[in-house]
């Protein structure tokens, strides 16, 4: 017979794997197993069989968790939500007979916002001086389109290290997304973007020859596609040899991006639709965005989407 440790953590196991299937960031897989585990090992210590803890077990645990580890409140709201969104599942695949943590709260604390960049700064960042060193001359062809990615279309880190060759659109100045869900969107890119994802993809051809419509297109001179932690290390030696003292980071750049579109343009709904929040529609694929008028206020709105006049 199988051991009360063991029943938790087989359906610890088939519950990940759905989140895989379902595209959720390594990350945050990572912080399921890790909280779970925690848990897992909790109630053992207890001798408490899943199917018997109550809320006021959840509470002890959380206690506990915060006199040990001197969780912060986010921390300790991330913890149980790696909880109940398990123990929902479990109850809906009939594995629990009640979900104690579905009316189990805690006090939340208001959410600081994140810094924002005026956009003098990023301008500062993008429009930096040309290295002098031929090989740092290539590595900022590839940065400063990264840069402008991020800051030009809103992209998440994740969906700019999976952009693929056949995901753009030179032509319409469009991209294909891949977001979180597996959902896809299409977003616009301005034409200081443009030109610099031409001006890398001609160093590309130096250092890899010629790529296919799969070929990922960031990568690094060995030719291997980025990795985030690449792209972010990449991120903040740029704005540091701009001279700007910030802890520059692709989120930054992401909601820099929606605060400035907001700002100028007023239109929430547009810049949701390119920033890919899921609450907006309940459709994986977004047939019903009007892309020309979402261009339109781009090309109105955003710092860095005026069409070249030369």
């Amino acid at each position: 017979m199988e051991s009360e440790l063991e029943v938790p953590e087989k359906l610890l196991s088939m519950w990940l794997k759905e989140r895989i299937i379902q595209n959720q960031s390594e990350h945050t897989i990572s912080a399921y197993q890790r909280d779970l585990t925690d848990f897992f090992k909790f109630c053992e210590n207890k001798q408490l069989n899943l199917q018997d803890v109550e809320a006021s077990d959840l509470r002890e645990y959380l206690a506990a968790r915060v006199e040990r580890d001197q969780l912060s409140s986010s921390s300790l709201q991330r913890h149980l939500t790696s909880i109940r969104q398990f123990m929902k599942w479990a109850e809906q695949g009939q594995y629990l007979a009640q979900n104690p943590s579905e009316d189990f709260k805690l006090k939340r604390q208001p959410r600081p916002l994140p810094g924002l960049i005026d956009i003098e700064t990023v301008h500062q960042i993008l429009d930096q001086a040309l290295p002098e060193k031929p090989i740092e001359q290539q590595l900022w062809a590839r940065d400063k389109a990264i840069l402008e990615l991020l800051y030009s279309s809103g992209l998440r880190l994740a969906e700019l290290q999976g952009l693929t060759i056949k995901d753009i659109d030179f032509n319409r100045q469009l991209l294909r997304i891949t977001g979180k869900g597996n959902k896809t969107r299409i977003v616009p890119f301005g034409s200081p973007a443009k030109q610099s994802l031409i001006d890398w993809l001609k160093i590309y051809r130096i250092w890899q020859g010629n790529f296919t419509a799969e070929s990922a297109v960031f990568i690094s001179q060995r030719g291997h596609a980025l990795t985030p932690r690449q792209i972010e290390n990449r991120v903040k030696l740029q704005a540091q040899r701009a001279g700007v003292n910030i802890d520059l980071h692709p989120h930054l750049l992401r909601h820099c991006f929606a605060s400035h579109m907001l700002s100028a343009s007023g239109d929430l709904r547009s810049v949701q639709e390119m920033l890919g929040h899921s609450n907006l529609s309940t459709t994986q694929i977004y047939t019903h965005v009007d892309f020309d008028q979402l261009a339109k206020v781009y090309d109105q709105a955003h710092p860095r989407a005026q069409k070249n006049e030369h």
